[in-house]
């Protein structure tokens, strides 16, 4: 099993900046692609960014330019860098980290930090 702890959510004033946190423990041997996705009230879940294990990242249209996703393998911890927020961001961010093993892949899920962008 994968355990996620998320953490930097919170509330900030449009045009502000937030960064994410999520820092994954237990069975972290094969971890291929860490990333975020939001939910926000009445709207089904989005993928926001990803980035895989060699470095490559994706975004979702609605934040290129304005998010950056890392990951430091050393901590098993990916970053969600958000620049530049507009109230249309507000959701519950969750972590996602999907495992690649001989038996399947699998997905794991952090419990979500809320970000609410409003003046």
């Amino acid at each position: 099993q994968v355990q996620l702890v998320e953490s930097g959510g919170g509330l900030v004033q449009p045009g502000g900046s937030l960064r994410l946190s999520c820092a994954a423990s237990g069975s972290i041997f094969s971890i291929n692609v860490m990333g975020w996705y939001r939910q926000a009230p009445g709207k089904q879940r989005e993928l926001v960014a990803l980035i895989t294990s060699g470095g490559h990242t994706n975004y979702a249209d609605s934040v290129k330019g304005r998010f950056t996703i890392s990951r430091d393998n050393a901590k098993n911890t990916v970053y969600l860098q958000m620049n530049s927020l507009k109230p249309e961001d507000t959701a519950v961010y969750v972590c996602n980290v999907v495992r690649d093993l001989r038996s399947g892949t699998y997905n794991y899920w952090g419990q979500g930090t809320q970000v609410t962008v409003s003046s």
